[in-house]
Formats: structure tokens, C-alpha cells, sequence
């Protein structure tokens, strides 16, 4: 399977249809950036054969989240005694919107 030729026209037309303005030295360093891209995913693509898995990850992930355990919590009176005001067992604050609800 033989890639497409990275030229700097290539890199000129993408650039102008991502509507992004490439200076002519930026169009030369893309272009031996994007040849070397093309060359790697060619040498990838031989490798990957039938019986060689497709992977996103170098190491299966698991879940990430511990178990939902109850632990030791806050009385209610614990909890308000650092708010500068609380009322009826709640954190009182002023509206943000400018009217009371």
C-alpha cells in the first residue's frame, strides 16, 4: 500500500482549506513533519496483521472509582459552625440574582 506524496502544495491546499495561513517556511517544515507522520502510520500499518489485536491503550484500563463506602460524617452542628450565618439548619447566603426567592 503506497501513501500519498506529502508535498508542499499538499500542505498549502490543507492549510487553505482549514483556513489556516502558513508562511512559506512553515508550509517546508509541515511538509517534512506531515512526510515523516505518513511514514510512520505506513510502517504501523504493515505490522498490524488479522492476529495482532487493535489497542487505544498500552495497558488494559479498569474502572477508576473506589467502592461508594459510608464513612464518618458531620453533624449538622459540626458542619455550620465555621458558616458566618446559618438559619433553620442550613448554610444561609445572600442571592445572587439580586431578588428573593
Amino acid at each position: 500500500m503506497s501513501s500519498p506524496e506529502i508535498t508542499p502544495e499538499v500542505v498549502s491546499h490543507l492549510a487553505n482549506l482549514a483556513r489556516i495561513a502558513l508562511t512559506p517556511a512553515e508550509v517546508q517544515k509541515l511538509t517534512g513533519e506531515l512526510g515523516v507522520i505518513v511514514e510512520s502510520v505506513a510502517k504501523v500499518t504493515e505490522v498490524a496483521t488479522p492476529d495482532v489485536p487493535a489497542t487505544s491503550h498500552p495497558i488494559p484500563l479498569g474502572t477508576v472509582t473506589r467502592p461508594d463506602v459510608v464513612g464518618p460524617t458531620l453533624t449538622t452542628e459540626q458542619a455550620l459552625s465555621g458558616a458566618p450565618e446559618h438559619e433553620l439548619g442550613q448554610f444561609k447566603v445572600s442571592s445572587i440574582l439580586g431578588e428573593e426567592q
